[in-house]
């Protein structure tokens, strides 16, 4: 895997993929793009929603949506690193079964997400859902 990353301008920043796809990172103030530090956030919640969509469409769950909040602590001093992470999932469908979906994150923040297995040794992750009826 390789990405480059270009400065553009003021604190201002373009990451590419090595498939061309861009993102726009501001380390300022985030008026112009995501900081790097949210981009962890989005990072975190996109790869365990991946696997738990995944996990939920092969288990026949009549899923019809699957949003994820995330609240996260930081240090107080440099580094400002994350010291605490809550993951809300919200799944929504219908008859969708309370204790797959409980499966599915857990398999997920255990054993799939390489984000989260990454950040574990010195984060707090905090998971949990609710299932909304579609």
């Amino acid at each position: 895997m390789q990405i480059k990353v270009e400065w553009s301008q003021a604190l201002k920043f373009v990451g590419q993929s090595s498939k061309g796809h861009q993102v726009l990172m501001d380390g300022n103030s985030g008026t112009d793009g995501a900081s790097p530090m949210e981009l962890v956030l989005m990072a975190i919640a996109g790869c365990s929603s991946v696997d738990i969509v995944s996990d939920l469409k092969d288990a026949k769950q009549k899923i019809q949506g699957c949003e994820v909040g995330v609240t996260a602590e930081r240090a107080e001093s440099a580094p400002r690193v994350f010291t605490k992470i809550d993951l809300l999932y919200t799944v929504t469908g219908t008859d969708v079964d309370a204790s797959i979906v409980d499966k599915a994150i857990n398999a997920s923040m255990e054993k799939y997400c390489s984000v989260a297995k990454m950040l574990e040794p010195t984060v707090e992750i905090n998971a949990r859902f609710e299932v909304k009826t579609a």
